[in-house]
């Protein structure tokens, strides 16, 4: 004979998150531990932002530019990237990014991984898939990402269709060169197509990909991140 489980009771009043709530991101960090598993909340420039369900048209755009980081990862040792990972970014900062690619410490990273697994401070890059979410990709968690020292910043805005990439350590929008292609400055040899990442089109995506990761800079850019290995 089958039983029925019941339904969970939710966690008592100061154990959940709601949208604008303000906390520190220790608080923070202490009660979404604490929440189920499908539950998804960001604190950002210390007020709580608690994530919609994500529709096909976030996820099926997800995937192309996360193929792009990783196969830079690939051809780039010294580089990681990952997949909405939570970031402890700072004080009131403690978001979950849909992409980001960095440095790891050992290779003399701007971020650190902290004992239980998680990034601790800023990646060099952090890319958003903007659709629900455009307003608080382009703002708030802009202004928090520039704050904590993440250098460089991407945010596919689906509605748009269009490619953002922000410098924000100089704090001004970058374009993409002529032949359409977004050279990304942190990380050499990352070229990314904007048409092509627009359409989901991997072989286009790929072959410019190909040609940024055979240019001399991403080349001296990989012998400098193995010297930073050595001396560590």
């Amino acid at each position: 004979m089958a039983t029925v489980q019941e339904a969970a009771s939710p966690p008592p009043e100061g154990q959940q998150l709601h949208n604008g709530d303000c906390m520190t991101r220790e608080e923070f960090h202490r009660i979404y531990k604490a929440t189920p598993e499908h539950f998804r909340a960001e604190l950002i420039g210390g007020t709580v932002y608690v994530a919609s369900p994500l529709r096909i048209r976030h996820g099926s755009n997800h995937l192309p530019l996360g193929a792009v980081f990783f196969a830079y990862e690939s051809s780039t040792l010294g580089t990681e990237s990952g997949d909405n990972t939570t970031i402890l970014l700072g004080d009131e900062g403690e978001p979950q990014p849909d992409l980001y690619l960095r440095v790891p410490p050992e290779y003399g990273g701007q971020s650190g991984t902290t004992a239980d697994d998680y990034v601790e401070g800023a990646p060099e890059l952090i890319a958003e898939i903007a659709h629900s979410s455009r307003s608080i990709d382009l703002h708030a968690k802009r202004d928090d990402y520039a704050r904590y020292g993440v250098r460089e910043y991407l945010v596919l805005c689906l509605r748009e269709r269009q490619l953002r990439w922000f410098d924000l350590a100089a704090n001004q929008e970058m374009q993409a060169d002529a032949d359409g292609v977004f050279r990304i400055g942190v990380f050499p040899g990352l070229w990314i197509n904007g048409e092509a990442l627009m359409a989901r089109d991997f072989r286009r995506l790929t072959t410019t990909l190909e040609q940024g990761l055979a240019t001399p800079d991403h080349s001296t850019f990989v012998a400098g991140l193995a010297d930073r290995l050595a001396k560590e």
